[in-house]
């Protein structure tokens, strides 16, 4: 499981972004919010840098936390 530190995820409309943003990449990842923490943790078979330069594209840059 890996899991990204995203400080501009702060309501459902980000949520939404950022899932349809991992899942354009790949569609089966599995995906856990912690909206409160602003944080992801998911199951995905795409590399994280690959999703970190997405989310960035998107307006999401995420660390690795």
């Amino acid at each position: 499981m890996t899991t990204f530190n995203i400080p501009n995820m702060s309501c459902g409309h980000c949520k939404a972004t950022v899932q349809k943003t991992i899942h354009a990449i790949d569609p089966e990842a599995q995906i856990e919010f912690d909206m409160a923490l602003r944080t992801i943790a998911l199951e995905s078979r795409a590399k994280p840098d690959n999703l970190q330069v997405a989310l960035a594209a998107a307006g999401y840059p995420a660390t690795l936390a």
